[in-house]
């Protein structure tokens, strides 16, 4: 079988915690069983003596350290690189020790003080991905198993909460080629369900690896792995949404597909993986509009939908490439309103729709008007298309009717 002959991966793992708060044996096995599965040939097809593997005591300090120096000093610009780390992460969000922190097992969250002495800061941690030549690195983050870390000796302590945040994930995906795919928001779980035994993110993530994420050519690559994760995560436990931050000019592969099999992706006779790929502006009203009233109603239609952005509706795919998505989608629906025609991103998105429905001879473009609006603000290329209206009570019910029935037919021709 094939192998990914330049493939490297270092998986963490850490439940036994000698100061800070124990987690579940499910943390170990999400990492032990990541590492089976990366160096499986019938599989993801990394080389054995390229994975390195850390469980619990293994995982102090020094030894992370020495783990991610061996990993840069083996790679080379052309690298696939892997990093799956689960276990505690934490913040202290103010004072001189305020930062992100990776807990090895030997760290004391006891104070910030004693944290910024034993943990890995993240400033630390995120130089030493900088330091890895690689232009293909991916960060799996499953570190918030726990509403917190520990409990502070001193109680004049800032509070150590445990997850990372928001801007941290951003500050770890600066570089050429890097990707961050964090388990929940910085606000959420990452939840293990009763009786499993992986975590609920790692474990649709083994999932996918395993053969659920369809392949053409033989390789898993980094946004069909995000798409098949996020709606599963979400849907399971709507209180737990999957984060991806990426620096990245190419969809990279990240693993064999199967050990290299070339597998079926499941399109329509016109090769589309969706019907309908959702433009819109994401504020409100149109947000809430969209989450509670557009989306359910067109998933009962039994329709396969994806958007661009933030995803809250469990089932829906985030799509992380805007261009990818509309390629992929038979017709991009555009919901016009006043902050749909102020948004800059949106009016790339139905631009591009309608370059390349005009290249291929389709009409992809739908408008949808979902509130009032001044006709005379639309440019030429929209007010020349059919627009359904969803703004009029008595008509709204037949508009969406034809809605539906537009999103189940073939492209119209030009």
């Amino acid at each position: 079988m094939p192998a990914l002959e330049n493939a490297y991966a270092l998986v963490i793992g850490i439940a036994d915690y000698r100061r800070a708060r124990k987690l579940p044996p499910a943390v170990r096995n999400d990492a032990q069983d990541i590492r089976n599965l990366l160096i499986d040939p019938r599989h993801c097809g990394y080389p054995p003596e390229q994975v390195q593997l850390l469980l619990d005591e293994q995982a102090t300090a020094d030894g992370i350290r020495a783990a991610l120096k061996t990993l840069a000093d083996a790679t080379d610009t052309a690298s696939i690189v892997l990093l799956y780390v689960s276990g505690h992460g934490g913040r202290v969000e103010s004072g001189p020790y305020a930062g992100e922190y990776l807990l090895p097992v030997d760290a004391d969250p006891s104070s910030a003080r004693s944290l910024a002495r034993t943990a890995i800061s993240g400033d630390e941690f995120t130089a030493a991905l900088r330091v890895i030549p690689a232009h293909k690195v991916v960060v799996f983050l499953d570190c918030c198993h726990a509403g917190g870390i520990g409990q502070p000796k001193d109680a004049t302590a800032p509070v150590i909460k445990a997850g990372f945040s928001d801007a941290y994930y951003d500050a770890l995906k600066g570089g050429r080629g890097r990707v961050i795919l964090a388990s929940s928001r910085s606000d959420e779980h990452s939840w293990i369900l009763p009786g499993d035994a992986n975590s609920l993110f790692t474990r649709h993530l083994l999932a996918g690896l395993r053969g659920g994420i369809p392949s053409e050519d033989g390789l898993i690559r980094i946004f069909d792995l995000f798409e098949y994760l996020q709606p599963r995560v979400t849907g399971d436990q709507p209180r737990q949404h999957p984060v991806f931050k990426a620096e990245i000019e190419e969809n990279f592969p990240v693993a064999l597909y199967r050990g290299g099999q070339k597998g079926v992706v499941a399109k329509d006779e016109q090769g589309f993986r969706y019907d309908a790929y959702i433009s819109y502006a994401a504020q409100e009203p149109d947000a809430t509009w969209v989450w509670d009233t557009l989306l359910p109603r067109l998933e009962e239609a039994g329709l396969r939908v994806a958007v661009s952005g933030d995803v809250e509706s469990p089932g829906v795919a985030r799509v992380v490439n805007i261009e990818r998505g509309i390629r992929q989608a038979r017709r991009t629906v555009i919901l016009l309103s006043e902050n749909y025609l102020a948004d800059s991103m949106a009016d790339f998105e139905n631009v591009l729709a309608q370059t390349l429905g005009l290249q291929e001879g389709h009409y992809r473009l739908l408008p949808v008007k979902i509130r009032p609006l001044d006709a005379g603000r639309l440019p030429t290329r929209l007010s020349m298309l059919t627009t359904l209206d969803l703004t009029h009570p008595r008509r709204a019910k037949r508009e969406f009717e034809r809605l539906v029935r537009a999103l189940r037919e073939p492209l119209p021709m030009r």
